[in-house]
């Protein structure tokens, strides 16, 4: 059963969804003793923070799995978005929370990208988390309006040699996981191309199809309608994988861009200091909700490839991406709006 309701408290709009357990009985019969186990013992809501607004694509995922979520535990789950400042205002909101297993943060690409392109952030992307999961990945595709002259990477490389600087990109604002894509294709392959920053994804999308800017990187789930109806077409995918629902468009890497491999994700933290039995708990029950039919397959359904990462590997991931993350923003120059 859902509650939802909005209001405008602090410095960005705010909104909860409460999403109430199932029946306890009910509940045990298809999860298991142990999840009763839990449920008896610890009832408290968990509130789960969006550094990102309602109807996002990181928002979508998150309430694709937080019901399934609230049975595991046995307690309600709160899902509360707080956007602003590319994340920074959520992500404070995380940092600051108790250390008690109550509130955890549903974190994507610009927690490690906002290093890089922000001069100061007040707190420390690495040092005041405590990662739990990576949940998956999304592969992004790189679409151009139908008039666009190249049909594949090769075409697209040719071009932008031939004319460089003339070509132009969009994406969904500056320091984005949408530009930062774009820019590490160029380093890639060497070609150089102008950016036009929108306010918006759907802004950004919008132009494209209308032929006002030629190409664009969009996930792979927001783009389908578009690729079917023929009103975009796709030059490739950026993962290292095809994308499972767009499998016959070949990745970046295939078609030449060697080492290519970038894309959505979602992951689950704590603020940093969350006890190792808190970690371990919520991670079990990450985990059970995600390998239910429900879960997985509603996340699979916005285009997700799962991972369900340990919490040491999802460290190590947090790590490895705010290293990667300021090489492309160094190299491409990048700045926040």
């Amino acid at each position: 059963m859902f509650h939802a309701k909005a209001s405008a408290q602090g410095p960005a709009p705010l909104r909860r969804t409460l999403l109430t357990a199932a029946s306890l009985g009910a509940g045990a019969a298809w999860l298991g003793q142990p999840v009763l186990a839990l449920a008896q013992g610890d009832a408290r809501p968990l509130r789960l923070i969006l550094p990102v607004g309602a109807g996002s694509g990181v928002d979508v995922a998150t309430r694709a799995f937080a019901q399934a979520l609230s049975r595991n535990l046995g307690a309600p789950v709160v899902v509360e978005n707080l956007p602003g400042a590319g994340g920074v205002t959520g992500t404070q909101a995380l940092v600051r929370a108790p250390k008690d297993g109550s509130v955890l943060g549903v974190l994507s690409n610009n927690h490690v990208v906002n290093p890089a392109v922000y001069k100061s952030l007040p707190y420390d992307s690495l040092a005041d988390i405590t990662p739990l999961m990576v949940i998956g990945a999304v592969p992004l595709v790189l679409v151009a309006h139908p008039s666009f002259a190249p049909r594949n990477l090769a075409e697209l490389v040719a071009l932008a040699k031939a004319r460089p600087g003339q070509l132009n990109y969009a994406s969904s604002g500056n320091g984005t996981i949408i530009q930062l894509a774009f820019e590490a294709l160029k380093m890639a392959t060497g070609i150089f191309v102008t950016h036009i920053p929108y306010r918006s994804m759907g802004q950004a999308l919008t132009d494209v199809i209308s032929n006002q800017v030629p190409m664009v990187f969009a996930a792979a789930s927001i783009v389908q309608q578009h690729l079917r109806s023929g009103s975009l077409k796709a030059l490739g995918v950026s993962t290292a994988q095809r994308s499972p629902t767009l499998p016959d468009v070949p990745t970046l890497a295939e078609q030449g861009a060697t080492g290519y491999d970038l894309g959505g994700w979602i992951a689950v933290a704590g603020p940093a200091g969350l006890g190792v039995a808190d970690t371990q708990r919520l991670h079990a029950a990450l985990l059970r909700t995600l390998q239910t039919g429900e879960a997985r397959d509603a996340l699979v359904a916005q285009g997700y490839q799962l991972r369900l990462s340990s919490p040491q590997e999802s460290a190590q991931f947090f790590r490895t991406e705010v290293q990667r993350m300021a090489q492309i923003v160094k190299a491409g120059n990048v700045k926040a709006d």
